[in-house]
């Protein structure tokens, strides 16, 4: 239980570590979770295709989104948190406070790989979206059905608010273009830091 308290307690020993912090925790959070909601929530509804029937329009939107947006950024918050959890999980065990962090080089190191990390996942998630998702939801989908009927061939899918989804996917965009360069500046902060405490020895 003491434990638990103090990874609660424990914040990132950097400035911009903790703005990092309240950036993800709040805002990307809270744009995701109801703005996300707000706009993708009954894409699957009111996707049609041409002839409009039930069983075209459903294999036609699993075509043209393979995996929901709002899963694909759940999953990218959840993958890009487990290396700063693991870190202050482990600084929890061996209650270790902030200025340890930065004071011994061990404890330094574990804490930049961990931000590293955070970065790779971020690139990684980043060239996912642009491949699962692309830059720009156009109103048109033409959609390859000849799979379930050979009569269907190519047909023509009405993608549902179009317009806002290219502005929500660009404010995804940047939001993870904001996180990588929070965590570069973090890194250099970290070295800056270090640099001064040795300065000062």
């Amino acid at each position: 239980m003491t434990g638990l308290v103090f990874v609660i307690q424990l914040r990132p020993p950097t400035v911009i570590g903790q703005f990092h912090t309240l950036f993800f925790g709040s805002v990307r959070m809270f744009f995701l979770g109801v703005l996300g909601f707000a706009v993708y929530g009954n894409e699957a509804l009111h996707f049609s295709c041409d002839p409009d029937r039930r069983e075209l329009n459903l294999y036609c939107y699993n075509q043209f989104r393979p995996i929901t947006p709002q899963v694909f950024w759940a999953l990218q918050l959840v993958t890009v948190l487990v290396p700063g959890a693991v870190f202050h999980l482990y600084a929890a065990c061996k209650n270790i406070d902030q200025e340890e962090i930065l004071e011994r080089p061990v404890y330094t190191v574990f804490y930049i790989i961990s931000v590293l990390l955070r970065i790779i996942l971020e690139v990684i998630a980043f060239w996912l979206q642009s491949h699962l998702f692309g830059f720009q939801v156009h109103a048109l989908y033409m959609c390859d059905a000849s799979a379930l009927e050979k009569a269907f061939n190519v047909t023509k899918c009405m993608v549902p608010e179009h317009f806002e989804k290219t502005i929500f996917l660009s404010a995804m965009y940047t939001f993870t273009v904001i996180t990588i360069l929070l965590c570069v500046a973090e890194i250099f902060e970290i070295l800056c830091r270090r640099l001064g405490y040795l300065n000062n020895q």
